[in-house]
């Protein structure tokens, strides 16, 4: 390893934004610099940002990757606003990206690529790096591609061969900055690449290429370092919310002795739970991959008929297409976890941004009265804890769940404390016994409404279940008007219930004051960094977010009439806000939006705030 020359300058926390084309590897870039954060002990957050276009033209703004990661020596929520550091490969990745970074930031170019061809299809009238417009930052020129031929050049590897690996010269420029060790990620590339040994040595020397390059530049006379966070004690690992989704799954089966049924279509932001479940076999976990989406939520309708912790994955567009579906599990009272990555709408929308897009749908997008129970992931490592309460609730409650995550939280990823299995809570779901004289179908427990689950095969249990109305106790076909009142009431009342048994609402902050900012879903990490900004400042300001939402916490009044005044953040035109204005309209809500693809930042939230303490 190389000794570091000049001062090494301790930082409490750091942003970095790796951006590219979306064949320049910015992804997998930022993924190993999150692996080494993790290794160096520090607290995380990272966003992906993928471009709309499957196949944008080469160096245009519309085809840019990007991925910015936060990580410090203190608890980390956010991804962060503006970057310190922006790697930019090429001219649109600088233009598309400049505005995320901060005034005085470092900004690391590859100058092979800014030719008079890649800066007109970026739009650039002038070249950036000579006409002054980058004054103010720290523009750290390097001939990336160059230097990354000139260390495989004795490899014989063809141009594009030897390209492919370019990004790994930054990754080693930026391990310097930070003085990491970038040998730790040679096992990467030798399991990456096991099959093909010259990539993987290609690899290796580019990287080290990059690292030992940057040790000769004058502007890294200072490096950087940020102490590790302080972590409880505990196996830890870089985990995003997809994986960490499929992740609680698997728990919630090993917690309830229910083998995992996953009925899918693949579908972006949420493909990944599908194909990580694939890979566990030897929990007993059966993954299908279905003609369409109807197909992925009819096939675990029957698993859970037959005794499956069953689960669907979607997203938004998906969701829509599930609709009669969700509402035969219903019918039929059956568990059923539906899991709905967000992605921006109307129609298709857009595939690759996130947006808390379909609360309206999760709540009420079925045909009749079909109620079912709607939860959150607040974060990647949430995902977990989210995906394990839904399974829960759903088989000990027998009614279908969706659990609502997003493309940021379910693409970015942070530093997650793997549990014990064996700590988690245990999951009873009510199977009848054989031969039990006293089933009935519709028989309910008393306290939770929920009716039993019976098994097909199980001696003296048979039933028939299916779309029609059912008859209170006996299950039987009815279009008796008085007994469908009751049975719609009770479905509806069952589902109520479920707030006796979820936590109360917590407040973050005091529990009256001026101001309550009130949040659901993946928004959690940057509307708590905001209060806590705002509360060191001296303002009276606290947060509650919601995790359940149908039902909500038997708190929630408790809580909403504490404050003076209430504003509702969501990153859509006002979903939440109007569910909360229908079941509480006591309150007076203020709102704030975002409906851009494009997550909130710290500081628009700070000033919307503040703007509501000054009014």
């Amino acid at each position: 390893m190389t000794t570091h020359k000049g001062k090494v300058v301790e930082l409490e926390s750091a942003v970095i934004r790796f951006a590219g084309d979306s064949g320049d590897g910015m992804q997998l870039t930022g993924n190993l610099f999150s692996d080494s954060t993790a290794f160096a002990g520090n607290d995380f957050a990272t966003f992906p940002d993928y471009p709309a276009e499957i196949r944008a033209p080469q160096g245009t703004v519309s085809g840019v990757s990007g991925f910015q990661i936060r990580f410090g020596a203190n608890d980390i929520h956010t991804s962060g606003d503006r970057a310190d550091v922006l790697v930019a490969m090429n001219p649109a990745s600088l233009k598309a990206n400049l505005k995320w970074v901060q005034s005085n930031g470092i900004i690391i170019v590859d100058t092979d690529a800014f030719t008079e061809k890649n800066l007109a299809k970026a739009g650039y009238e002038t070249n950036p790096l000579e006409d002054g417009s980058l004054n103010g930052y720290l523009v750290v020129q390097a001939p990336i591609s160059t230097l990354t031929k000139e260390a495989v050049k004795e490899m014989a590897l063809d141009n594009k061969s030897a390209m492919k690996s370019k990004n790994m010269f930054t990754l080693g420029m930026v391990f310097y900055m930070f003085n990491r060790d970038y040998k730790k990620t040679f096992s990467f590339f030798e399991q990456k690449f096991k099959k093909n040994p010259v990539i993987v040595e290609a690899n290796k020397k580019v990287l080290e290429a990059g690292y030992h390059f940057a040790d000769t530049l004058e502007v890294f006379a200072n490096t950087f370092k940020i102490e590790p966070a302080p972590l409880n004690k505990g196996r830890y690992r870089n985990i995003t919310g997809n994986l960490a989704t499929s992740w609680g799954i698997l728990a919630a089966s090993e917690r309830s002795g229910r083998n995992v049924f996953l009925g899918s279509y693949p579908i972006t932001p949420a493909t990944e739970i599908l194909q990580e479940i694939a890979k566990h076999k030897q929990f007993q976990a059966i993954s299908m991959q279905m003609e369409d989406e109807i197909g992925g939520v009819v096939s675990s309708i029957g698993a859970s008929f037959a005794g499956a912790l069953a689960v669907t994955s979607t997203s938004g567009p998906g969701l829509s297409l599930k609709s009669e579906a969700i509402g035969l599990a219903v019918m039929t009272e059956l568990p059923l976890v539906i899991i709905n990555v967000q992605r921006g709408g109307p129609s298709t929308g857009l595939p690759t941004k996130s947006e808390q897009s379909d609360l309206m749908q999760a709540l009420y997008g079925r045909n009749g009265e079909a109620p079912v129970v709607v939860m959150a992931a607040k974060s990647s490592a949430d995902c977990f804890y989210g995906a394990f309460e839904a399974a829960k609730v759903a088989m000990e409650h027998m009614v279908p769940v969706i659990l609502l995550t997003d493309g940021s939280i379910a693409n970015g990823s942070e530093v997650f404390k793997i549990p014990k299995v064996a700590d988690l809570p245990e999951i009873h779901p009510p199977i009848v016994k054989a031969n039990d004289p006293n089933y009935a179908p519709y028989k309910r427990d008393a306290e939770k409404l929920s009716r039993e689950w019976a098994l097909p095969g199980t001696p003296g249990l048979r039933h028939r279940l299916g779309g029609l109305e059912k008859e209170d106790i006996t299950g039987n076909v009815s279009h008796d008007p008085l007994n469908h009142q009751k049975m719609s009431y009770l479905r509806e009342e069952k589902v109520e219930r479920v707030a006796n048994y979820i936590p109360d609402l917590e407040i973050e902050g005091d529990e009256d004051g001026d101001i309550l900012v009130v949040s659901w879903g993946g928004t959690y990490g940057v509307m708590l960094t905001a209060v806590e900004e705002l509360r060191a400042e001296g303002k009276k300001v606290s947060l509650a977010h919601f995790r359940y939402i149908k039902p909500m916490p038997k708190n929630t009044t408790e809580v909403l009439s504490k404050f003076k005044k209430i504003i509702v953040c969501e990153i859509n035109l006002g979903q939440f806000v109007n569910v909360l204005r229908m079941t509480f309209p006591q309150f007076t809500y203020r709102q704030y939006n975002k409906i851009q693809g494009l997550p909130f930042m710290v500081n628009e939230l700070k000033d919307q705030f503040n703007a509501l303490l000054n009014e």
